[in-house]
């Protein structure tokens, strides 16, 4: 293949599709390229047929270190596993690819995207779905492209709306809008935004449609130069006699689906197929057909879920399209830790836990990505006994990494700045039950936990979890969807956001022809869900704790000069590992004089930051101290004002009357009332004077000439007697 290059600009910045260079063995390869980041990504699609009910697509995004200049850590000095935001990248790659491909399609297809360049500044996620298109349709796979990503920002002073943003844009932007598809319909949306209108997130979808639009012109005329030769493939079609025998049960199917209890429907629905297998085909049937008949039984309880909606009006469980299942929601319901919040909707459970931590605590980033870490960490975690199955417990999986990162993204918005609330914060949410909509449970009982541990978010957020069932012209729009209405519908749809507008939402879509005017029905119905869960909420607990709960750590904030940083840390470490032995309490010191201490006890906290008040404090004359005797020479005592200042006690001072010693009054070790008489501004010298002056004893021992005379500012030189005239 001839190499073909195709070079434009959209939306103020440049792109290249390269092909015919590179990964020639690969199916389709191409280089696709933003600004100065570039994404290898291979598409190869298998030559043999599985014999699968479903479609083997694989899609791997991998991160490389060395496209940002840097070196792996850790010990191997090598990539591992991806990073959660490397999975996130693949799913995005993974989800508009899917719906492009005709059902009966057996084939595996493994998409690779591999960074080669990255700029700092131009992200390769969206670049790379566009890559993937371009990948397959370039190896002539069956691919009903071009599909194109584009991501959405939105400039908070002058309202305008920005494609593809690089990281500094976004910074500056209420919105991150992703989103991918076709000319025609919308697959796959991703967004997060501060509290912004139903109305405005429409208007940036409307926009966002356009500018896949313009993109998949682009491509499209990339391939034409290209002009690759399809490949030849086959659809599998089952026997007629499959889908003829099976649906002759449709009865029985409606039937088995109609019970509101989901381990008796799966029971039901599962002892019906395998009765059905069993008895109307043989033995040589189930093993000649048994993927057929698999997807046959498949597509029977699919016809018989959404006849039920379309003609019917009803659902599964016996709602209404609009209705919320059953809520429970209990706020603290665990003793000791720093928060938590039980929420349930109907057979989905989820339990969150918040931790307070130091600032320093926080979740350090190795990735490819900008950001170095992150304050706020939210985790998900779905269980196999929670769907009552029997599994492995390990790492987290695609889909439990993508649900937490939906949940933190929903709760970034309305979580107070490091200045007013100085913590790391963590919330985990384990998922009990699950009949649907698990990843919306937790971001409410997320909400719940933030509030009980007192944690002062600017408003409550809640989620909800909308369907589509799509024939033809007819369409029912479902709210807070069950498991069953996910798997066999067109749409899941979640929508977070607080009173006040939307802070995060995810779409994936199954139908085709999904309009913008079906999701604004959407977003109108599932902001009527969010406020009836939301009230629900606010009666378990209507706003965040006053007060931390005892176990909490206490963080306090304050601020020293920079050149006393040193004096607080000590050579080594020595003074701030001894104040942290001594007060309990945990210290953290910042490059530009900020220090968190943190302690459970309000004494010891309140001890450690008086101990490094005193540190660096500089003694101001008036100042009166009780000081301990920490030196003794001819011409006076050395007292301690605070762990790094001494002060000179002159022995004219130190007692009312002549002294021939300072011993005679003072031994190392005593504590004495002494007020600053004097700072010298040049040395920082300080001269004191005893303010509980006792008489000069009588008896005295000479151990050298008194000194009558006052010494300089800090110093033990004699300022010359003043003469006395008559």
């Amino acid at each position: 293949m001839t190499k073909v290059v195709e070079e434009f600009e959209l939306y103020g910045k440049s792109y290249r599709l390269e092909t015919g260079e590179l990964a020639k063995q690969a199916t389709g390869a191409v280089l696709v390229t933003c600004g100065e980041t570039s994404v290898l990504v291979t598409a190869v699609v298998s030559k043999e047929t599985k014999d699968y009910d479903f479609f083997p697509l694989t899609v791997d995004f991998m991160e490389k270190m060395y496209a940002v200049g840097r070196i792996p850590g850790g010990y191997l000095k090598r990539e591992a596993k991806p990073s959660d935001k490397g999975t996130l990248t693949a799913r995005m790659i993974d989800r508009p690819i899917r719906p492009g491909f005709p059902d009966g399609y057996k084939n595996e297809v493994h998409i690779v995207a591999t960074t080669l360049v990255v700029d700092g500044q131009n992200p390769p996620d969206t670049i790379s779905v566009s890559g993937a298109s371009a990948a397959l349709l370039v190896g002539g796979a069956p691919f009903d492209g071009p599909c194109a990503c584009v991501r959405i920002g939105r400039n908070i002073e002058t309202g305008e709306f920005i494609v593809n943003p690089t990281h500094a844009e976004q910074e500056a932007s209420d919105l991150e809008l992703t989103i991918a598809g076709t000319r025609d319909y919308i697959s796959m949306v991703e967004a997060g935004a501060h509290e912004i209108s139903e109305e405005d997130m429409l208007a940036a979808m409307q926009f966002a449609q356009e500018a896949i639009s313009a993109f998949c012109d682009k491509q499209e005329a990339f391939i034409k130069a290209v002009n690759p030769a399809p490949l030849e493939y086959t659809i599998h079609t089952p026997d007629p006699a499959v889908p003829e025998r099976i649906e002759a049960h449709y009865d029985e199917m409606a039937a088995a689906l109609s019970d509101s209890d989901i381990k008796m429907r799966l029971e039901k629905v599962e002892l019906l197929k395998q009765t059905i297998t069993e008895e109307d085909f043989t033995e040589e049937e189930r093993a000649a057909w048994r993927s057929d008949i698999a997807a046959a039984l498949k597509a029977l309880e699919k016809r018989a879920m959404r006849t039920m909606i379309l003609e019917k009006g009803e659902r599964v469980d016996g709602r209404r399209s609009t209705q919320v299942r059953p809520l429970h929601i209990v706020a603290g319901y665990l003793p000791r830790v720093h928060g938590s919040g039980l929420f349930q909707r109907g057979q989905t459970q989820a339990l969150s836990i918040c931790t307070l931590g130091m600032l320093n605590e926080w979740q350090r980033l190795d990735t490819i990505d900008p950001a170095e870490g992150k304050r706020y960490m939210h985790q998900y975690n779905f269980p196999p006994y929670c769907t009552g199955e029997v599994g492995r417990m390990g790492a987290p999986k695609r889909r439990e990494i993508g649900h937490g990162a939906l949940a933190e993204r929903a709760l970034l918005p309305v979580l107070p700045n490091e200045d007013d609330f100085p913590y790391a914060i963590r919330v985990v949410s384990e998922v009990l039950e699950s009949n649907g909509s698990s990843s919306m449970a937790s971001t409410c009982g997320s909400t719940l936990a933030l509030m009980d541990a007192g944690v002062p978010i600017s408003a409550p957020v809640s989620g909800v979890a909308m369907g589509l069932i799509k024939e033809g012209d007819d369409v029912v729009i479902l709210t807070d969807i069950q498991g069953l209405e996910d798997f066999l519908g067109d749409m899941d749809f979640k929508v977070c956001g607080t009173a006040k507008g939307i802070t995060a939402l995810q779409m994936d879509n199954k139908a085709k022809g999904l309009s913008i005017d079906i999701l604004a029905r959407a977003l109108s119905q599932a902001k009527e869900g969010r406020a009836f869960i939301l009230d629900a909420m606010l009666e378990a607990i209507s706003e965040p704790r006053e007060a931390l709960k005892d176990t909490a750590p206490r963080i306090e904030t304050i601020h020293i000069p920079v050149d006393k940083i040193r004096d607080v840390i000590g050579t080594g470490g020595k003074v701030i590992r001894s104040i942290q032995d001594e007060t309990g309490a945990t210290i953290e010191v910042l490059e530009d004089g900020t220090i968190h201490i943190a302690s459970v006890e309000a004494a010891s906290g309140n001890a450690a930051r008086e101990t490094i008040l005193n540190i660096v404090k500089e003694p101001e004359v008036g100042e009166v101290y009780d000081g301990e005797v920490v030196g003794i020479k001819d011409f006076g005592a050395f007292v301690r004002l605070t762990p790094n200042k001494d002060g000179l006690l002159h022995i004219s001072r130190v007692a009312n009357g002549r002294v021939a010693s300072v011993e005679d009054v003072l031994s190392l070790g005593d504590t004495v009332k002494v007020e600053v008489i004097e700072v010298d501004p040049k040395t920082g010298k300080i001269s004191l004077d005893r303010l509980d002056k006792p008489e000069a004893p009588k008896n005295q021992s000479d151990r050298g000439s008194h000194r009558d005379e006052k010494p300089h500012v800090g110093q033990g030189n004699r300022r010359p007697r003043r003469s006395h005239q008559s």
